[in-house]
């Protein structure tokens, strides 16, 4: 059993398949996680066909894991189920709004993260694609997703085929905060991120980006305004079109 204080993030896997029975069988446990209202609001997409994959990839950056993970998992905020019941029911849904949306990606979230731990205790190795939500308009079309359902997540899933080293973690001094919030100080911002700057492959990205700091890569190369503005843009025309707002 895998223990959270060693997980990894697993980008290469082998040529062995995961069953469809042990994927069941998380999906269930993982239906045991927290949600608002005992609704449930999320829906689970699997992709196993190769073509599928590849027209997923392009939405995911072409990451080469998209294509060669034997199980792409795409996690959606999903009130369309509950609205259709809802409509069955005599009873008049009013779900087609911003906080619905909110509470559906809460609920799909909390439901990605318990899977993740499931899988990774049956000694998998999984990955979470951050692009999900960046080019959420792509996979909308590709899994035909039809209004009030967004995807949120996506995970490659298969056997770990190496295992990378740890990433830096924060300690809980950067994080936690009693019984207020307490902004940061220039003097604590040096003492929680000089151990990461510090680092040597973090000073040869730094070096090899031609960059001054390690947060300027984030700022100019990684995240940067124009992009994040971009994008924002793009996921509030495509929740509309969801029928989010």
């Amino acid at each position: 059993m895998k223990h959270i204080d060693t997980r990894r993030t697993i980008r290469e896997y082998t040529t062995q398949d995961v069953s469809e029975h042990l994927i069941e069988k998380m999906l269930q446990q993982a239906s045991r996680t927290q949600t608002m209202g005992n609704l449930q609001l999320y829906s689970v997409v699997i992709t196993r066909d190769e073509n599928n994959k590849k027209l997923l990839s392009p939405a995911h950056f072409n990451q080469p894991m998209v294509t060669k993970a034997p199980v792409v998992m795409t996690i959606c905020a999903d009130f369309n189920r509950t609205t259709v019941w809802c409509e069955n029911r005599k009873a008049q849904p009013g779900y087609d709004n911003f906080l619905s949306f909110l509470n559906a990606a809460s609920d799909a979230l909390l439901f990605t993260q318990t899977f993740c731990n499931i899988a990774e205790e049956n000694g998998l190795g999984i990955c979470f694609l951050g692009t999900t939500i960046y080019n959420s308009r792509q996979i909308i079309d590709i899994l035909k997703l039809p209004k009030l359902v967004m995807p949120i997540a996506t995970l490659t899933i298969g056997w770990p085929a190496h295992q990378p080293p740890l990433t830096y973690r924060l300690s809980t001094n950067a994080f936690v905060h009693s019984e207020h919030y307490k902004n940061y100080s220039a003097q604590e911002i040096d003492k929680l991120y000089t151990p990461i700057e510090e680092l040597p492959e973090n000073k040869h990205f730094v070096e090899i980006n031609k960059t001054e700091t390690l947060a300027q890569i984030f700022t100019n190369i990684r995240y940067t305004k124009q992009a994040n503005e971009t994008m924002s843009h793009s996921l509030l025309e495509t929740l509309k079109q969801q029928g989010f707002l």
